[in-house]
């Protein structure tokens, strides 16, 4: 028996402008803040993904008004905080998503079941329900807090909680729940994640104080008893999307592709930066700012790509984008080293294996560490990337498109299964990139 998957064949140069779908942090944040503030929140650039449809979904089941007016234009009507869902809330894919809501859920008295897909299910949920608990939240949950869990919110008292690892999940849940604690909530993380939620609660008229430390962490401070306002929000272009098309180019000899509208917040912007140290050409224009955030237009040109060491101080900035950098890095010449991401191996998958075996499957020479990967690049006239893989996904959309951008340059054509996820952060990507000119079908697989 056959299943379906997709297949990326080497061809032609790419090129072309496009725009990078809506970026998914923000879209989650907007919808999430939106439905716990009072009045209306305008939202325009909302990636309509399946992730994101079901963190609307949610708050609908929270009880604001949720209703799309359009392409990317959403209108919430928040009712100043959560009501009890009548149902089980499921988050299908989005990690995002439950982690967040489950933060803002905890400072209301009610009641709440999440599930999600398989994928979903499997991640574990402890490092949100740490803090929640010592806040005064109760669940009951499968072994290791995973999903399906009941959530007891009400009643929360302060805490002043410091991040055992760089999450800008677990950082988010515990600000969103310490709107409605007892004496608020109290963040110190030792390195700076993405700090979407402190701009955007600020945008929704609340008081966020964030302090540098001697140590060089931060202390951000959430006062509690703060109601929100709705507003606007425009959501820029998402650089772990744009990421693929630029890669793309930078592989597939006479390539050049502009990617336009791209968030270039400094802790979201870290690959950008890894990429021209590695000698790409890649010049970001037409800075601006929308929304609270800078955003450009980034362009990318064929390069010979060279290894470099990735400071692991840099992770939290980029630690979506290790897949996509790994293909960049299997063009390069000589080794990449990216360690410090032990984070990865708890996304919607264990993406250092699942990297590591996918680039083996196609000759790309791949080293494996507990917090780390190295890829040994094959930039010489007389070894270039083999190709010629199938690459298991697990369900995971990143390893599916990092792949795939891989096959776009590789000498044989590279099949991905499970192509349906990607729709989860990237509708459209098919279309986008064969817009472009990149030759990607549907395949039929045969069983493993």
């Amino acid at each position: 028996m056959t299943a379906a998957g997709l297949t990326a064949t080497r061809g032609g140069p790419l090129r072309g402008r496009v725009r990078a779908p809506g970026d998914k942090s923000i879209s989650h944040r907007a919808l999430i803040l939106g439905a716990m503030a009072s009045g209306t929140t305008e939202i325009t650039g909302l990636l309509e993904g399946e992730d994101v449809k079901r963190t609307a979904a949610a708050m609908a089941a929270f009880g604001a008004r949720v209703e799309r007016l359009g392409d990317g234009r959403w209108r919430v009507e928040g009712q100043g905080g959560f009501s009890e869902p009548l149902d089980v809330i499921d988050c299908g894919n989005a990690g995002t998503g439950v982690r967040l809501i489950m933060g803002a859920a905890a400072g209301f008295d009610l009641s709440a079941t999440f599930t999600g897909d398989a994928s979903l299910r499997g991640r574990p949920m402890n490092r949100v329900l740490k803090p929640l608990g010592e806040m005064g939240a109760s669940w009951i949950a499968r072994s290791g807090g995973r999903l399906p869990l009941t959530l007891r919110g009400g009643g929360l008292k302060h805490t002043a909680y410091r991040l055992p690892e760089p999450s800008a999940q677990v950082k988010s849940a515990v600000l969103l729940a310490g709107l409605h604690a007892q004496g608020g909530a109290e963040v110190i993380e030792p390195e700076a994640t993405r700090d979407h939620t402190e701009r955007m609660l600020r945008a929704f008229g609340a008081q966020v104080e964030i302090t540098p430390m001697a140590d060089g962490a931060r202390r951000i401070i959430v006062p509690g008893g703060q109601s929100l306002s709705g507003t606007e929000v425009v959501v820029p272009g998402d650089p772990s999307s744009a990421a693929f098309p630029l890669v793309a180019a930078l592989i597939t000899p006479g390539s050049e592709v502009t990617v336009e509208g791209v968030l270039l917040n400094p802790l979201r912007a870290a690959l950008f930066t890894t990429l021209q140290e590695m000698g790409a050409d890649l010049v970001i224009a037409n800075v601006r700012e929308e929304g609270g955030d800078q955003v450009g237009d980034v362009t990318a040109r064929h390069s010979a790509l060279r290894g470099v060491v990735a400071p692991p101080e840099r992770a939290a900035a980029m630690i979506d984008e290790y897949p996509i950098l790994a293909i960049a890095a299997a063009f390069a010449e000589g080794p990449t080293i990216m360690r410090g991401i032990g984070e990865m191996r708890v996304k919607e998958s264990d993406r250092i294996a699942l990297t590591a075996a996918g680039l083996a499957a196609c000759g790309v020479g791949v080293e494996e560490e507990p917090e780390g990967l190295i890829v040994n690049g094959t930039a010489r006239a007389n070894h270039p990337v083999a190709g010629g893989g199938r690459v298991t996904t697990h369900g995971d959309h990143r390893i599916a498109m990092s792949h795939l951008i891989l096959g776009l340059a590789a000498e044989a054509p590279v099949s991905v299964d499970e192509p349906g996820m990607i729709a989860t952060s990237f509708p459209g990507f098919v279309e986008m990139m064969t817009g472009l000119g990149a030759q990607i079908q549907t395949s039929e697989l045969q069983p493993a």
